[in-house]
């Protein structure tokens, strides 16, 4: 196997990592709607400890406005940026 089949397998790997994470972070996300989720109970709080730190980078960049916490949504923009700026073929 050479050089370039490694990073291509590589690119593939981190390409499909950032998919799925991208949608974890939308359910993790999509829970907060729902104020009678137990984050403590042992779904939720394995999803709570892969998403909470990552997300919490983008809370003390952006503050809540209003109540209404936006930093979700750059954290999912981020996440996309950086699968896009992935090569497919490496």
């Amino acid at each position: 196997m050479g050089s370039a089949d490694v990073l291509s397998v590589l690119g593939g790997g981190l390409k499909q990592f950032i998919a799925i994470y991208t949608v974890i972070v939308i359910i993790r996300i999509l829970l907060t709607w729902f104020p009678t989720v137990n984050w403590s109970s042992p779904p939720f709080a394995v999803l709570s400890q892969l998403t909470d730190p990552y997300l919490n980078l983008f809370r003390s960049l952006l503050p809540p406005l209003g109540g209404f916490d936006l930093s979700p949504m750059l954290a999912l923009f981020l996440l996309q940026i950086v699968g896009q700026l992935i090569p497919s073929g490496l």
